[in-house]
């Protein structure tokens, strides 16, 4: 981690561990209700930021697209609202344009990210 960073956000533990162990979770983002599932973690500029797909519920601009390969969201740690876990039925997803070497260009420094 980078020497100016000094403290992780309340909510990084949780994004991680449903990261690591490829669980969906629920968030409250900018007061819309998420399903996500965390796909990198990091910082860009010192601030905390996610890499998530998003699967379910509510987005600024209206409905989710239908298009899996649109549904990624980038997502500042500092302001998710609430992370909850995800109804036992909702599974993880992702889609095929998830590049594994580079997973987010918007992160100078990634900390933890699905390989």
């Amino acid at each position: 981690m980078s020497a100016t960073i000094t403290s992780l956000p309340t909510t990084w533990a949780a994004l991680e561990a449903a990261l690591r162990e490829r669980r969906p979770l629920r968030v409250c983002y900018h007061g819309k209700e998420r399903l996500i599932c965390p796909h990198a973690l990091g910082w860009k500029s010192g601030r905390a930021m996610l890499l998530a797909y998003q699967s379910g519920g509510h987005t600024t601009a209206g409905a989710l697209d239908p298009d899996p390969r649109k549904r990624w969201r980038c997502l500042v740690v500092e302001e998710i609202a609430e992370v909850l876990p995800a109804d036992p039925a909702s599974s993880w997803q992702s889609a095929d344009n998830y590049d594994r070497r580079r997973p987010f260009p918007a992160i100078d420094e990634i900390a933890v990210a699905i390989t």
